[in-house]
Parts: C-alpha cells; structure tokens; sequence
C-alpha cells in the first residue's frame, strides 16, 4: 500500500510534535504526517526530567534558549491547563567560574548574588562551600514533557495524521521526493521528511544518512530522592559539575541529575535503572554541597540522548536539494531548546516549500 504526504516527520518525541505544530502554524494547508515506532511521547521525552532554565554554552544556544523561553512562556500564558510550571532558581558555583557563569546565562535570567537562608536549602540541606556562591535567577521552569506533547499532539489530530506504532525500515530519496518504507508493508511519499529520531540515531533505515554528522549517544542519569518538595522549593543548579536538583512537585519528590560520561550507547540496550557505579557519582557530586543526600539516591531512571559534537543541537539537511532534514541532537536538551530547533526546522523547509505548499498534497484543516 503507498500513501502520499506533504511533510513527514519521523519521530513523535517532544520535538517531532512541535516540528508538526510549527508546520501548520505556518501554513495551515500542510498536509504532515508523523511517524513513530512507539506511542507519541515515548522514549526520551517519556524520561525527561523537563527543566528549563535560560542558559547556553555557546552564543547560538543562547539564542535558542532565549527563542525557546518566549515559546514556553507563551504557551504557559495562554493555556494554564498544560502542566508547565514556573520555579525559582539558585545557581552555586566556585567564584573564580562567576565570568563564564555570566556569560552562560541569558540576561533575562537576572542573576544576583544571594546569600542561603540559615540552614541552607532544601531538600539537603544544599548549602554552599567554602570557595564558592550562590545566586539566584528568573525564567527557570519545568513540565510533565511527555503530558504537554500528549496534549499538544491529541489538538493537532484534526490537522495532522499520526502513524503511532509504525516503525520506519527505509529511507530513499529522489526527484519525486522521500520515499519511507514502513514497517507495516506499506511506502509513504513526501514531498519533504524530517527525522527527528532521538537518541534512535543507528536505526539501518537511516544510519548511513546521519553518520556524516558524527552524532554520538550518551546516557544520562536522573536520580529520585525520596523526600516531598515544598510548594515553595526551587531549582538547584550545581554550575560547575553541570548538575541540578528538582523538585518535582507533581510526582512527590526531588530529582537529581549529574553529568554521566558513558558514551556510544544503544538506547534499545541500555538498563533504565541506575547501577551502583551511577549511585556513586552521583554521591561524589552531592557530598560537596549536600552530604545529606549522598546516601539518599537509591532510584532513578537512566536513558539516552544524542548529541552534537560541536555543541549545540543540529537541523541539517541530508541531501542536495534539501527534501530530507535532520533535527535534534540536543545533547540533553530537548524540552529545553524544542521550540527553537522546531522553528529552524521550519524555516529551512520553507526556503523551497514545494512539500508545504503543493496543494494535491494539502488536506483539509478543518
């Protein structure tokens, strides 16, 4: 059976929803399809720990991160329903790294020096060491992702056509457009695609495509502290091991996630829990500033992420005549940055446009 799209996206991870919802918003005539071999908002956007606060390693990433933000705030503002939740948020670092710290986060961050309450923070109590500071900061936020891409994409549904357990096999690309072979028996023709896989970068459908780009994967580790956040309690943002502490309200507890080195992973092989070995690095980093919670860390969920070896997240295009696009590497990132590489995503299929605007492969957005 073959079937004929104007955009398909492939990947229905928090970043392939927005990449769909910017689509139409563009123009509202696009027939797009997206595809995924799971459940909309399943592999890591199901795990993410869902935090944004406005920062960037590179200029480039700022400007993502400051896109980004305005997006978020702006969808918090009109819909109060979606679970999006404002924070507040303390950064300590060592005072000799107070330069880079400046210039890693947005202005709209606000950054001021603040002494810790007596008795630190919680849920440690986080204090700051001797060498170090904290300040505190604005735009820090967090959300249930893989609720807010569930509700983003049952509002797309009239608009756009979701292929959920469908997997993609192959990927070919000619005059005519993208052909994808899927795991159904059946072929989809696009005018244009996107792959917005996730960490799911070695799928044979698409491995040779991507390997130009020299993505690798890397776990990341999120550790569950037991102990239930105040309504007030805030992010905790450990700048220098690239660390933080959440309180995730919603679930009932705090979250802590540090920077894991374990490179060159397969996500369909990779264990969900913690091993002993991340329950000790996750120690070493918190005996610094909350030796409370060193012992405290027996659970958690571990999964991956694709990242850009230059830094930063990558939309590329595959071939010459720009049909087929990559979008994601974002490195950890993905809520974070989602609406920034959805809207470059965008505007490099626009450059052309044949698959958005090709009215025969329009369908009806009512």
């Amino acid at each position: 059976m073959s079937d004929s799209t104007g955009v398909a996206v492939v990947g229905a991870g928090v970043i392939g929803t927005l990449i769909a919802r910017e689509l139409v918003a563009a123009d509202p005539g696009a027939a797009v399809t997206v595809l995924d071999r799971e459940l909309v908002a399943g592999g890591a956007t199901r795990r993410s720990a869902g935090l944004h606060f406005p920062r960037g390693a590179s200029a480039a990433v700022r400007a993502m991160a400051a896109e980004s933000q305005r997006y978020w705030a702006g969808l918090a503002a009109a819909r109060p329903g979606l679970p999006l939740r404002s924070l507040p948020m303390t950064v300590i670092a060592d005072r000799a790294s107070e330069p880079g710290l400046r210039e890693a986060y947005l202005p709209e961050a606000g950054l001021r020096e603040t002494p810790l309450p007596d008795g630190g923070l919680p849920p440690g109590p986080v204090t700051v060491p001797t060498g170090a500071a904290a300040w505190t900061g604005d735009g820090c936020q967090y959300a249930d992702v893989a609720a807010v891409t569930q509700t983003l994409a049952a509002e797309l549904r009239p608009r756009v056509r979701f292929l959920e357990g469908v997997a993609v096999t192959g990927v070919t690309t000619g005059p005519d457009g993208v052909r994808l072979a899927l795991g159904t028996g059946g072929t989809l023709r696009a005018a244009r695609a996107v792959l917005a896989p996730g960490p799911w970068i070695a799928q044979p459908a698409w491995r040779e495509l991507l390997a130009p780009l020299g993505i690798r994967v890397k776990k990341i580790v999120a550790l569950h502290i037991e102990s239930p956040p105040e309504e007030d309690d805030g992010a905790v943002v450990f700048h220098d091991e690239d660390a933080f502490l959440l309180p995730y309200r919603d679930r009932g507890h705090w979250l802590f996630s540090y920077t894991c080195q374990e490179w060159d992973v397969d996500p369909d092989t990779v264990e969900p829990g913690p091993t002993a070995a991340h329950l000790a690095q996750a120690a070493a980093v918190l005996r610094r500033y909350a030796p409370g919670l060193a012992d405290r860390t027996g659970s958690g969920r571990v999964f991956c992420d694709a990242y850009n070896p230059a830094g930063g997240p990558l939309v590329r295009p595959l071939t010459d005549d720009g049909r087929l696009v990559f979008a994601g590497a974002a490195g950890g990132s993905g809520y974070r940055l989602a609406p920034a590489i959805a809207g470059e995503t965008v505007r490099l299929l626009a450059k052309d446009d044949p698959g958005l605007r090709d009215p025969s492969l329009r369908r009806d957005p009512t």
